[in-house]
């Protein structure tokens, strides 16, 4: 039988947290050998999976991007394929790709006290023989909803419908929507992304939603950046950009947070700058929740708004009844003529790519888990993932988890460990879920997801200054790490 191949750190993903963390370890952990496993066959992960028109980062890549490549691009906010592009250039510039394994979709892995290993199986996505390999530490950046499908309900009458019905997360290269009245069923970033892309082509782009979002217009090109990158060094430029924006993000989270009501009154001010004057605002973009309950949607300079105020799109806030042959039913009584309907209704979300973990061939109950740091799991020993938090731009906790990682691996290989395993103090602790957020797609699957729990270190804070106090003090402060050395085999 072949011995499966066994590298120090395995990585589950070839998208911007995968290639992050291998970045890293080429340059903290220099000797340590390494792979990056990933079921599709290109790098970008959701940059390379999502084709739909005028897909784009919802946050600026001075932020989005990494610590280590600074972005010096005209524009902050930017397209998905510039997104793509960037992670394919830094994987390249790092000597990552070459470490790439395409093809491969990791089904499970079984921690193994005997030798201290994990033991991974991946199946070949065409076919073919399983592969094995065994690592001393495994990193999953898979992301946290399924690559292959997204959440599409149950619409009655769906059937009936005679044109295309599309889910944007498998859109059609050759999808021709050029004279065609399209209605867009949504009301997050993918819809409000979707309709000023479609709306110069199409004949009248509808978005159609349930309830509305709160949704803010941001310049796509950052000025003091760009000043910035004519005066300074670009290292410099890089920093002081970076920090002025993860600044204004967590300060528009935290006054949204303590004065809703303020923040409210400013976004339905800005909307009415720049929405025609019998435009209804309270009906259409004025939610019953409050900021940041939901993640704001941004739209980069006003687009939208834009669309909107030409007339060549429009918001309608109903519940669907049925679908018809020629387009929707609503239960206001009013019908929606379409030629296309999209269906911007979100993402399945799947816990760690769906692998199967055990220990000592016993399955962990993932649900029942408690995240460590937002960057580990209770009982699962040598076991790392990337999640960002919600509020910043995700790769900010990622890059972070990464950085605490290397930390971590670094000081067990000076001790002469081979196993870390958090361990929480108390199991019978009170837990909530550890994705807190109000958005549909999450609490359809919450229950999937492990838990947080009290005490700074198991808590998943959304608050990135305390993130980075965690993640980057020492790694025995909390006493929360049980470490062993090699196990000792019976003669």
């Amino acid at each position: 039988m072949t011995q499966p191949e066994h590298l120090d750190v395995l990585i589950v993903g070839a998208g911007l947290s995968g290639i992050g963390a291998a970045c890293r370890l080429e340059q903290d952990l220099p000797g340590k050998s390494y792979a990056i496993l990933e079921a599709r066959d290109a790098i970008g992960g959701t940059w390379d999976l999502f084709r739909y028109p005028g897909v784009r980062s919802d946050s600026d890549l001075h932020t989005l991007g990494y610590r280590f490549k600074p972005w010096t691009g005209e524009n902050a906010i930017v397209d998905g394929d510039e997104v793509r592009d960037y992670i394919c250039e830094t994987a390249a510039e790092y000597g990552v790709d070459r470490s790439v394994r395409f093809g491969l979709r990791v089904t499970g892995a079984n921690w193994s006290s005997e030798d201290s290993l994990w033991h991974v199986d991946a199946s070949p996505v065409g076919g073919g023989d399983p592969v094995s390999f065994t690592c001393s530490w495994l990193f999953c950046a898979s992301g946290y909803f399924r690559y292959d499908r997204g959440y599409l309900p149950e619409f009655e009458g769906s059937d009936r419908f005679s044109g295309p019905i599309v889910h944007p997360q498998a859109w059609p290269e050759d999808l021709d929507y050029e004279g065609k009245k399209v209605v867009i069923i949504g009301s997050g970033a993918t819809a409000v992304t979707l309709l000023p892309a479609l709306a110069g082509q199409a004949a009248h782009v509808t978005m159609l939603q349930r309830s509305p979002t709160y949704i803010v217009s941001v310049p796509r090109k950052d000025a003091v950046a760009n000043m910035l990158n004519r005066l300074l060094p670009e290292q410099a430029a890089f920093a002081i950009t970076r920090r002025k924006n993860i600044w204004r993000q967590q300060f528009v989270f935290r006054l949204s947070k303590s004065r809703p009501e303020l923040v409210k009154r400013f976004l339905r001010w800005s909307l009415k700058q720049q929405l025609p004057e019998d435009f209804d605002i309270d009906r259409h973009f004025t939610p019953s929740y409050d900021p940041w309950d939901q993640r704001l949607c941004a739209v980069p300079s006003g687009d939208l708004f834009k669309s909107l105020s030409r007339g060549e799109s429009s918001v309608v806030t109903d519940r669907i009844a049925s679908f018809s042959e020629s387009g929707i039913n609503l239960e206001s009584g009013e019908h929606l003529d379409a030629d296309i309907i999209v269906t911007a209704t979100g993402l399945e979300l799947l816990a760690f790519g769906g692998i199967s973990l055990s220990v000592d061939g016993i399955e962990a109950d993932l649900p029942r888990k408690i995240a460590y740091k937002g960057a580990m799991l209770s009982d699962i020993p040598n076991f790392a993932y990337a999640l960002g938090n919600y509020n910043v731009s995700l790769t900010l906790k990622v890059g972070l988890v990464i950085d605490y990682v290397c930390r971590l691996i670094a000081y067990m290989d000076r001790c002469g460990y081979k196993k870390c395993t958090p361990s929480h103090p108390d199991p019978s602790v009170g837990t909530n879920p550890m994705l807190e957020f109000g958005a549909g797609y999450v609490n359809r699957s919450v229950h999937l997801f492990p838990l947080q729990a009290g005490g700074a270190s198991w808590e998943m804070s959304m608050d990135l200054a305390r993130d980075e106090r965690s993640l980057g003090a020492e790694i025995t402060a909390d006493g929360a790490l049980e470490f062993e050395r090699a196990a000792v085999r019976a003669a």
